[in-house]
């Protein structure tokens, strides 16, 4: 089992920054890819970032590639969303996951392990 909890979420104005984190417990955390997902009001949940057990290969949504960086720290059991250039668009509620890989989680949207999410809202 894996226990994800999200942090960070709030309010920002458009064009701001904001960064959500992550912490994990339980297995161990090297062991597993990260990613985030997102749902925005009314719509399906999509992936967003997703980033590989060592840390050495990352894949992004094209809609945030460019403005949002995903990394990890193995020594605290964190992983960080960095989102710049906010837009609008980007509201929604941010969640962490975790899977056996980041190639599964971007292409097809796989995760074994869920936090309860972080809402982001851009104002315009």
């Amino acid at each position: 089992q894996v226990q994800l909890v999200e942090s960070g979420g709030g309010l920002v104005q458009a064009g701001g920054s904001l960064r959500v984190s992550c912490a994990a417990s339980g297995r161990t955390f090297s062991n597993n890819a990260m990613g985030w997902f997102r749902q925005p009001p009314g719509k399906e949940r999509e992936f967003v970032a997703a980033i590989s057990r060592g840390g050495g290969n990352t894949y992004y949504a094209d809609s945030v590639k460019g403005r949002f960086t995903i990394s990890r720290d193995n020594a605290k059991n964190t992983v960080y969303l960095q989102m710049n250039s906010l837009k609008p668009e980007d509201t929604a509620v941010y969640y962490c996951a975790a899977h056996s890989t980041a190639l599964a989680m971007a292409n097809l949207g796989r995760a074994d392990y869920w936090g309860k999410g972080a809402l982001v809202t851009v104002s315009s």
